[in-house]
């Protein structure tokens, strides 16, 4: 006598989502709108998805449904940023957050500076990709932002000096951090300071130059203006306001430059002058990126977490990409401890004689 065959139904976890579509008569596309309650889908329809789901005894993973919607999420990083070790730091956090969440991470270099070419470039990738990380100087370009925001692609700022109506920010308190590397200065017994600002068209710059301002104002100091210097985040641009400054015939016995690169660049200029970092001249950086350690002496700088940033910002994203309420933009504004590292650039202007 034969044998009854064993039934070849499989069920639990060995039950894949194209045999419950099969079973149901529909796409597993249906079958995954029915199960995470998205999408339209008929009443009939629905029912004979989850007539299959009882049947079967079907059981979604959970873990391979996330890392396929995290596969299809694409998230771009647009940059236009001169200093080559402050982009290194922000992607070093992209990469490893990509890889931990299996995002597609796309990076394009935006070299035009023109608000039509970037709002043309934005409205071309606008249609590519489902989130958008802008550092800056782009996040700065209200052009590029307004395409974004016009097609709906959530957008989060790194390292923008103050909050944005339109869009989300990873940032640091730049004012706040500005003073306190003054007041560390002022603490030493400085009183003149020279100070070499970012590029103007970043609201980061102008906080930090604010900072300073009022650290000095509160300890009754005044501020040479012939001492403060316009910089772009570049070292050649520290080079040039570096020799500026210290060509004064009151040179300062400290220099506060916006990032690490000019800061660089000053102990630079300092040695070729002939001076001494700190015994002749005290000078500090901002951000704490390599740039702060492979000069001597090493720089007293503000750490900025940036590689933490960048990987603040895609979490953000990637929580407004999956708010099943997409009517409604939230916008966030998420402010990141900074801190003061003291290293060896930094001495009292008593040693300088």
């Amino acid at each position: 006598m034969e044998k009854p065959r064993k039934s070849v139904r499989r069920k639990g976890r060995g039950v894949t989502i194209d045999e419950v579509a099969t079973l149901a008569g529909v796409s597993p596309m249906t079958v995954s709108r029915v199960m995470n309650n998205q999408g339209k889908v008929r009443d009939t329809t629905r029912e004979r998805v989850l007539q299959a789901v009882r049947e079967l005894d079907y059981t979604p993973n959970l873990a391979a449904s996330s890392l396929a919607a995290a596969q299809h999420t694409r998230i771009a990083l647009v940059y236009n940023n001169p200093s080559g070790a402050y982009l290194r730091e922000m992607l070093v956090g992209l990469l490893r957050v990509a890889s931990r969440t299996s995002i597609q991470l796309v990076i394009d270099y935006w070299e035009h500076t023109d608000a039509d070419a970037e709002r043309k470039a934005a409205r071309a990738m606008a249609g590519k990709v489902d989130g958008v990380i802008l550092p800056p100087p782009v996040c700065e370009s209200h052009a590029a932002v307004s395409e974004f925001v016009r097609a709906g692609i959530p957008v989060v700022a790194i390292a923008a000096g103050r909050s944005s109506d339109e869009i989300s920010c990873v940032r640091i308190d730049d004012l706040r951090a500005g003073k306190e590397l003054a007041d560390y200065l002022i603490a030493q017994g400085h009183t003149r300071i020279g100070f070499i600002k970012g590029r103007p068209d970043l609201s980061a710059s102008a906080r930090r130059y604010e900072g300073f301002q009022t650290a000095m104002f509160e300890a009754g100091l005044p501020i040479d203006a012939s001492l403060v210097q316009q910089g772009d985040y570049t070292y050649r641009s520290g080079l040039k306001t570096g020799e500026k400054i210290l060509a004064h015939k009151r040179p300062p016995t400290a220099i506060i430059a916006s990032n690490d690169d000019m800061a660089a660049a000053v102990v630079s200029v300092a040695h070729r002058r002939g001076l001494d970092v700190p015994r002749d001249l005290s000078v500090v950086g901002f951000d704490d990126s390599s740039s702060a350690t492979t000069v001597w002496p090493e720089l007293t700088t503000i750490h900025q977490p940036i590689a933490s940033m960048a990987n603040a910002a895609i979490d953000v994203l990637l929580r407004t990409i999956r708010r099943k309420d997409s009517s409604t933009r939230v916008l966030v504004d998420q402010v990141v401890p900074h801190r003061l590292v003291v290293r060896g650039s930094v001495g009292a202007p008593g040693k300088s004689g």
